[in-house]
């Protein structure tokens, strides 16, 4: 019984060791016999030449590789690790190596986060600190796989990450960004998911700068570095990673150069040398059996203690395996070799090491090595999954580190005007980019303070943008003393919204955050950080994640504030939608050949799927002739979108309020109809175009010399006189009371002779003068009260001249030789629509194809976007719902629905009947599917420079666009 007790007493300290080799493999048998049969054919020489591991830097020259090539011929090298290069040469030198060599080269690098680390033209994960931001593991354990991948792609077999440094200290220059953070179960956990998603992807893992090199304040590079804690302290603190870590099987460990007391007497002594620290505590008391590596021999931690060759047999005997970038290896193998031959070594020590060297060879695959294969290389090393994994990391570590009264995410953007104001020495373009795509965000600069705080007065808030060099992890991180000034002064007067794209430490040099509303840490300045930033600030996508490290005394590690997301559109790359990039490509061929066949001067092409924004270009020029090239935010003349945009929208909210109901009787809704044709005409018909209203009136027309077809001076004025006040085009002003007459025309207009579809503009004149009547308001300004303002949809609106944007901004529609005789630029194309003075309920409205999204995108979400419920949600599938499908009529109510004859039978067959979408006269085109959670928004101005050019219709260029985006949804 008492020897059972003594075993049962023992099992749990032995249990916390490793209790496989963690590098063996599946047929230890194989194993085995290979790294036996290998050791058997060496000599001394090669046995000790397997212990180094050199440094190559391809970009240093030709010197470099001539001095590698004789290592490995002449001392029989164990391996490489590689530097600063080009991968294709990278694997070129790697071939080349490994043919020279009799025993395969170990290939080593430093990604920690990724080849590009290292080497150009390669993927950049996000730092360890943006890692240790994120709550969920997996993508953590998925950035390791992707690194493993490309790192075995490039014919890499070690990866010296992660780094488990558990960074305590803030002033450490050379940790921070490396590290997860300080919290130690945290790093453990990161540690661990990268480390298991290397090993799936055949690559071995090494946790490093053993012991611990996170609470230094100096560079072990330069000098070293002294850990003055108990070793109580250490054990609970520093090697928490290693514990975890060791108990899921790490391949191997980097042990540091820094001065511990605790756990070396001797005074200025290297832990890389200890043996004391790597065969007491890493080996015996840790239990660790994978291979040991000595961090870099020529840093000043280790060089500076003894002389080449020195340091390395001391590091030998110390315990390590392998002896990574040596000031001199012959002279270490001298050493060595001297050392083995008086018995310093034995050949038991000497095996232990080289056996376990080429167990790990064996497990890497280098048993059946296959030269780096060079085709397609740069793109296996960029792949679209790279870029998802990236925006899904950004999207989880971006975090709200303070939200006083839930400012985040905005909400009620129509009581909102916001200024940024830019910090830092760096770019931060994209994050203002991405900010203007949910509101109008307007960049303030000014050289001194109070004129700062003068331009902000319009502004009630203001976003601040701390930009430093994303270059590196070690650049300066900190504000200026003149930014600090200024941020303390904006937020006494402005609601701040502070968003810093550094690492959190940025924040402890701030003195007080009182009068500061919100943080975001973006953690780095990176493209899509800023993205995700603007995406968190607008609601796109919820805040989820937390402080690695203190940030401030009021900001402590794990502080991360959740916002909800509020239903606002995403931007990301067409895969994370399941969605090809390559098949929507060919949008750009037939963009840019109707182009080339003169069907379009230029077009905006937008499609999102699943609420996130995958393909977003500009093609071509404002006119054939011009240079003004089609921008993002430049706006178009919607035409007929007018109608879905601006009066549909205000129906369905009074629909929702009961002020009208779609079996209403036009006389009931307007007493001027009664006694007339329309008045027992109901409104679900209209809506319908089943209500036999002509299609069409010619009205400006009645208003031309039938001779000369000159305007008539009967009704215009060239300026603004008395009465002629309704501003048709720069220098044509029409009488106010002819806006009457349009509508008389239209009353007294016959109907069809029978009831039947036919298409027409007239029963949207009719309602929107019930809209305005019944809200004691216009439409223009209705649709930004109720709609545009708060959508953030800024770039919507009708008469945009007259609302201060510069023609630089508009895409000209016609030049006009029939009415107006001028370029048709700000004003609305739709002859009747210009005679009312540029609102109709018909046409009028400007747009671009992100702000049309937006609107799409509440019709898909049932209503509800920016975290506002727009309409019931049962609203918008009552006015898509097809009524009269059985007597031929394939609309909603306002909205049209696929239909053969416009998509063709093969589009058609192909789409859910739940679809919806509309077109416009001057090319324009806007569809939803709810099914597929499609939008698509096509802008052009075909009519440019006359309407008489149909060959964006006769070609199908819409349609064809749209069959793109089908094909490229994957199954």
């Amino acid at each position: 019984m008492k020897k059972i007790l003594v075993l049962l007493l023992v099992i749990p300290a032995w249990c916390f060791a490793q209790e496989t080799d963690p590098l063996s493999v599946g047929n230890e048998y194989l194993q085995q016999k290979w790294v036996d049969s290998i050791y058997k054919k060496m000599s001394l020489k090669e046995k000790i030449g397997q212990l180094f591991m050199v440094d190559i830097f391809p970009e240093k020259g030709e010197k470099q590789v001539e001095r590698v090539e004789k290592l490995i011929r002449e001392y029989h090298i164990g391996g490489v690790i590689f530097f600063k290069g080009h991968p294709h040469e990278q694997a070129l030198l790697t071939n080349k190596f490994q043919a020279m060599s009799e025993v395969p080269l170990m290939v080593g690098m430093d990604a920690e986060w990724g080849l590009a680390m290292r080497l150009d033209s390669t993927f950049a994960y996000p730092w360890n600190m943006t890692l240790g931001a994120v709550k969920d593991n997996k993508l953590i354990e998925q950035a390791g796989y992707q690194v493993g991948k490309h790192a075995r792609r490039l014919g890499v077999h070690i990866n010296f990450a992660p780094d488990i440094d558990i960074n305590t200290n803030p002033e450490n220059p050379i940790i921070g960004n490396r590290s997860f953070g300080e919290d130690k179960s945290n790093v453990a956990d990161k540690g661990a998911a990268f480390a298991r998603g290397m090993r799936n992807a055949g690559i071995l893992a090494c946790g490093k700068h053993f012991p611990g090199h996170g609470d230094t304040q100096t560079d072990s590079h330069k000098t070293l570095p002294i850990i003055s804690f108990s070793k109580t302290r250490i054990s609970n603190v520093e090697l928490f990673p290693y514990n975890r870590l060791i108990s899921e099987n790490l391949e191997s460990v980097m042990v540091a150069h820094l001065d511990v007391p605790a756990l070396e007497s001797r005074s200025g002594y290297p832990s890389s040398i200890s043996k004391n620290i790597i065969t007491g505590l890493l080996k015996e008391e840790l239990g660790f059996k994978g291979l040991i590596f000595t961090d870099a021999l020529n840093m000043k931690g280790a060089s500076d203690f003894t002389a080449p060759g020195d340091i390395d047999l001391a590091a030998f005997r110390a315990g390590n395996d392998m002896l990574v970038m040596s000031l001199d290896v012959p002279k270490a193998v001298q050493k060595l070799t001297e050392a083995y031959e008086k018995g310093e070594i034995t050949e038991e020590r000497l095996a232990y090491s080289v056996k376990k060297i080429l167990r790990a060879k064996f497990k890497a695959g280098l048993q059946r090595y296959v030269p780096v294969q060079t085709a397609n290389l740069y793109q296996d090393l960029n792949t679209r999954r790279d870029s998802i994994l990236e925006e899904e990391i950004y999207a989880n570590a971006i975090t709200v580190a303070k939200n006083q009264d839930s400012l985040l995410p905005l909400t009620s953007l129509e009581e909102k005007k916001i200024a940024y104001v830019h910090f830092g020495d760096d770019r931060g373009g994209d994050f203002l980019k991405a900010l203007n795509r949910y509101a109008r965000v307007d960049h303030i600069t000014a050289d001194k303070l109070d004129e700062l705080l003068k331009n902000l007065k319009p502004y009630n808030t203001v976003i601040m943008g701390h930009h430093r060099s994303n270059a590196s992890p070690w650049k300066p991180h900190d504000f200026t003393v003149k930014e600090l000034t200024w941020l303390y002064e904006i937020a006494r007067e402005k609601k701040v919204i502070l968003t810093t794209f550094v690492k959190p430490y940025s924040l402890l040099k701030l003195s007080t955050l009182e009068n500061i509303e919100s943080i975001v840490v973006g953690y780095e300045n990176s493209p899509v950080a800023q993205r995700k930033a603007a995406e968190v600030i607008f609601g796109a996508i919820g805040a989820r994640g937390i402080l690695p490290v203190t940030a401030n005394k009021e900001l402590l590690v794990n502080t991360g504030i959740e916002t909800a997301p509020l239903g606002r559109l995403q931007y990301g790359i067409p895969e994370s939608v399941g969605m090809s990039s390559d098949v929507l490509k060919k949008i750009d061929s037939v963009a840019e050949d109707a182009i080339k066949t003169l069907a379009m001067p230029g077009a905006q092409v937008l499609v999102a799927r699943k609420g996130k924004v995958v393909y977003h270009k500009s093609f071509g020029r404002h006119t054939y002739t011009g240079t003004t090239p089609v921008r993002s935010d430049d706006i178009y003349d919607v035409a007929s979108l007018t109608k879905i945009l601006a009066t549909l929208p205000l129906i369905m909210k009074m629909d929702d309020e009961e002020k009208i109901a779609m079996d209403s009787t036009l006389g009931s809704i307007l007493p001027e109809l009664r006694g007339t044709n329309k008045q027992d005409l109901v409104v679900k018909d209209l809506l319908l175009h089943y209500a036999g209203v002509k299609p069409w009136i010619p009205f400006y027309r009645f208003t031309l010399d039938k001779e000369t077809k000159k305007p008539l001076e009967k009704y215009y004025r060239k300026s603004p006189q008395g009465n002629f006040n309704v501003k048709v085009t720069e220098h044509l002003y029409m009488r106010e009371d002819y806006k009457d007459s349009i509508f008389n025309e239209i009353k007294e207009s016959d109907l069809l002779p029978k009831k039947e579809y036919r298409y027409s503009d007239l029963g949207y004149f009719i309602l929107q003068k019930f809209i305005e009547k019944a809200y004691g308001s216009t439409l223009d300004s209705l649709g930004e009260k109720f709609f545009y303002a708060s959508l953030g949809a800024d770039h919507t609106m009708f008469n945009p001249l007259d609302r201060g944007v510069g023609k630089e901004k508009i895409v000209p529609s016609e030049a006009d030789d029939y009415f107006r005789y001028d370029v048709v630029q700000g004003y609305v194309h739709d002859m009747a629509a210009a005679m009312k003075g540029g609102v109709s309920g018909h046409a009028g409205l400007f747009s671009d194809a992100n702000d049309i999204a937006k609107i799409m995108q509440m019709y898909l979400q049932k209503g509800y976007y920016g975290g506002k419920q727009y309409f019931e949600q049962g609203t918008v599938d009552k006015f898509n719902t097809c009524y009269y499908c059985d007597r031929g009529v394939k609309r909603g109510l306002g909205f049209d629905k696929p239909r053969p004859e416009s998509l063709g039978k093969e589009m058609y067959d192909r789409v859910p009947e739940s679809s919806f979408c509309h077109s416009g006269f001057t090319g324009t085109y806007a569809w939803a599917d709810p099914e597929n959670e499609i939008v698509y928004v096509f802008l052009s101005n075909r009519t440019y420079p006359t309407a008489s050019n149909r060959k964006l219709i006769t070609r199908g260029t819409r349609t064809e666009i749209l069959r793109i985006i089908y094909d490229a949804i994957k199954n």
